[in-house]
């Protein structure tokens, strides 16, 4: 005991940074203090403490609202899904466009490469600053009837839809489907109670959320992943000096293992069942107009808005085309 308690020490004395005041963080978690992600970001925050940065943390199940007092400068920090934190970084909050990491695998290989100290300086935009990046799972289609299961049947079909989040909107309408304007405190609703079709989400939301009330004896979970979703901490440019923040991300980067071990036990808690498996000839259909679509939202052209970080789309398209070289994009005169 005194042996650690000396090596802690010995840590926090020998660490670059001490911050004077504790680091007031606003933690998203759509759970509150009791969730899962709000715990994950408690393990962050005391394996900074060996690093001399003391953190208070502040709970909260409204995203918006967590986002809203980070920007009013009630907390130093916030910890949210990178949907919302990428007006913060356009580069990081760009790991999330659509269809861009069909694999874990995949994601696995770009957090690592983020967390290199050569990232770093991709790390600032403006007036912020991203202090690590934990994956927050796939996010799937849910359906209410198993027959929506390939993009020319969304034609028509309700579709809750995040208000603020461009890409989704431009997807949704690519489809021909219809938006329902939405927010993460009221989609599950609207899904359970019938008011829209179709709604995506991580796995975690089954249960969470109860989203298997919205699929009920018909629907069923589509089994591809639209989109990898992570939780991003943001602070202010110069709330920690430049070794401390390339601490944090390898810190946040170090948790990955124990991330994807609480994803994949929420995935396979999902009874095999509701699972609506695509077949593999029409998967390769999918990633083209998926590519499309992340073109249009890269370039800002047919209607898009420039969305997503061409550098970033770049790192995607070189890690998918490492893990499948036979992938047709790998050899297209357009790729990313």
């Amino acid at each position: 005991m005194i042996r650690k308690s000396l090596t802690a020490l010995s840590l926090v004395i020998a660490a670059p940074f001490a911050a004077a005041e504790p680091v007031k963080m606003c933690v998203f978690d759509v759970i509150g203090a009791n969730g899962d992600m709000y715990n994950m970001v408690k393990d962050y925050a005391l394996e900074m403490k060996a690093h001399g940065v003391d953190f208070e943390l502040r709970p909260y199940t409204d995203e918006g609202v967590a986002v809203g007092d980070f920007n009013s400068g009630q907390c130093d920090a916030v910890a949210a899904t990178d949907l919302r934190t990428r007006p913060f970084n356009r580069f990081t909050g760009s790991i999330s466009a659509v269809g861009a990491l069909p694999t874990y695998g995949d994601l696995k290989t770009t957090l690592a490469t983020l967390a290199q100290p050569k990232a770093a300086p991709l790390m600032k935009d403006g007036d912020y600053e991203v202090l690590g990046i934990v994956p927050a799972g796939a996010g799937y289609l849910f359906v209410n009837d198993r027959s929506i299961n390939t993009a020319g049947k969304l034609a028509g079909k309700r579709m809750a839809t995040l208000d603020y989040q461009k890409d989704a909107i431009h997807m949704v309408n690519h489809v021909k489907a219809t938006v329902v304007p939405s927010d993460i405190t009221n989609f599950a609703g609207k899904f359970n109670n019938g008011s829209v079709d179709t709604a995506y989400a991580p796995a975690f939301a089954y249960e969470a959320l109860e989203l298997y009330k919205g699929i009920g004896d018909e629907g069923g979970i589509v089994d591809y992943p639209l989109a990898q979703l992570t939780i991003q901490i943001i602070a202010r440019d110069g709330v920690f000096d430049d070794e401390t923040a390339q601490k944090s991300r390898e810190v946040a980067w170090g948790m990955y293992g124990q991330a994807m071990d609480l994803i994949e036990r929420q995935e396979s808690a999902i009874p095999e069942k509701q699972w609506v498996r695509i077949p593999e000839k029409d998967i390769e259909g999918y990633q083209e107009m998926f590519r499309e679509n992340r073109l249009q939202l890269r370039d800002g052209t047919d209607g898009a808005d420039e969305v997503y970080h061409p550098k970033m789309m770049s790192l995607l398209s070189k890690i998918r085309c490492s893990s499948n070289p036979g992938a047709s994009e790998c050899t297209a005169s357009d790729r990313e």
